[in-house]
């Protein structure tokens, strides 16, 4: 009998994802090559603008060319365009066209979305994205006017109104993305670094894109009641909260303890608030200690959370983790959470996605630092930003070689689209119904 070679549903979705991102990227990187893309009018080599349109596509933030210095007008509008669509998911916005052009949605293109945004099902995934293509143009148009008044008063009337919305848009998709560069190349938002209202501004468009959209939508359904709450939106708010507030303390007595009241708080939350994949700075990094840029790297790498626009292993993961440490250490059989078992599945899964984000970081890591012969503190930072999507830099990554830039390109790519996403997309699901005789190692 001849076996069924079709592909399982959920393979095709992973693959299909994968090439969305990839063909989103290669356009944008031969539009960035358009001499009409700099502001020399000159072209783009295209190491350069493929550097340039995985950062922007995968939300990173890493650049090699200034921002605001390098690209023209059009070429920073196609970089805002692949954050947006990176952002929010090709799959997401393939959604809004086909539906836009009257086209009727199939079950397999619901499929693909729910394993694009991290779904629970496949039943009112239309209206999920109805929900999310509404709440981020309302989010990051009142990001924009929010940012308005400052860019009005420092750079004018007409080009205020592109940098707040390039801000925003930036800040809301986590991606990291500045147009300061005018002041000093690089400088990311180091010039707001004592602007209390700048500072909140991004912070809260941060924290709203990274704790993702599933979460948003549970909170429209249930307001302020908690205990109404999926469990999933329950452990997402709490995770988040503690990993902005402990990071902060550590930062305010740790490295920023020398500094005015007003800019330790400040410097404190947004380093805290940022490195989970947003990208921007309000202080030079490249002073900080080694104790707060590792801390930093962590941050980056457990990232922001399932279903929003920010990448690494997500704070979900991380939780599920630590549950199951506590379940082990308190000899219990199941791993629990606000009065919920959590599956087994769940917790190899998550299990599987920490062996791979580490080994990845640490290889990767040690890799540029030998190939560039840089302190390897530095490289694992570079690293750490890139596969969590993270964008702050230590300052190094333009003076990195072609092969350590091509390794960062590698871990922006997996940190976005997700490392299990490019193994399911690589190889097919085994489902076999026959298991093998089980037997106890020894661990610990």
């Amino acid at each position: 009998m001849k076996k069924d070679k079709t592909l399982p549903k959920s393979h095709n979705s992973f693959r299909t994802i994968s090439l969305g991102f990839i063909i989103l990227i290669l356009t944008g990187a031969l539009l960035l090559m358009l001499p009409i893309s700099s502001r020399s009018r000159a072209v783009t080599p295209f190491r350069d603008t493929l550097f340039t349109a995985i950062s922007a596509s995968c939300v990173t933030g890493l650049v090699v060319k200034d921002t605001a210095t390098h690209w023209s007008f059009f070429g920073q509008a196609v970089i805002l365009t692949l954050i947006q669509i990176g952002g929010m998911g090709v799959i997401t916005i393939g959604l809004m066209v086909t539906r836009l052009s009257g086209k009727r949605i199939g079950l397999s293109f619901r499929g693909m979305m729910q394993d694009s945004i991290s779904a629970p099902q496949v039943g009112g995934i239309l209206s999920l994205t109805k929900f999310i293509l509404k709440t981020t143009a309302i989010i990051e148009l009142i990001g924009a006017a929010l940012l308005y008044p400052v860019f009005f008063r420092d750079i004018g009337a007409l080009k205020g109104i592109w940098y707040a919305l390039f801000h925003s848009v930036s800040a809301f998709c986590n991606a990291g993305f500045d147009l300061m560069g005018i002041k000093e190349p690089f400088s990311s938002m180091t010039g707001y670094g004592g602007n209390i209202y700048v500072n909140t501004v991004l912070m809260l468009l941060i924290i709203t894109g990274g704790i993702g959209f599933l979460t948003w939508d549970d909170i429209v359904q249930h307001r302020h009641r908690f205990k109404k709450y999926r469990l999933q939106t329950k452990v997402v708010l709490v995770t988040s909260g503690l990993l902005i507030i402990l990071p902060a303390l550590f930062f305010f007595f740790a490295e920023y303890a020398g500094e005015p009241a007003k800019e330790r708080v400040l410097h404190s939350l947004f380093q805290s608030v940022t490195a989970r994949t947003a990208g921007f700075n309000t202080a030079d990094l490249s002073r900080m200690r080694e104790p707060c840029a590792m801390l930093m790297t962590v941050l980056m790498l457990i990232g922001g959370c399932s279903g929003s626009t920010a990448g690494g292993m997500k704070t979900s993961t991380v939780a599920v983790l630590l549950l199951a440490a506590l379940s082990v250490y308190r000899r219990k059989n199941d791993v629990e959470c606000f009065c919920r078992r959590i599956p087994e599945d769940i917790i190899r899964t998550a299990g599987a996605i920490l062996f791979m984000y580490m080994s990845l970081f640490l290889s990767t890591g040690i890799a540029v630092s030998l190939i560039d012969s840089l302190p390897l503190t530095s490289c694992l930072f570079e690293t750490g930003s890139a596969l969590g999507t993270a964008g702050v830099t230590l300052g190094i990554t333009t003076s990195l070689s072609l092969p350590s830039r091509i390794i960062l390109m590698i871990l922006m790519f997996a940190g976005r689209v997700g490392g299990l996403t490019l193994i399911y997309a690589a190889f097919a699901s085994n489902n076999e119904a026959s298991r093998l005789p089980q037997e106890k190692i020894t661990v610990g």
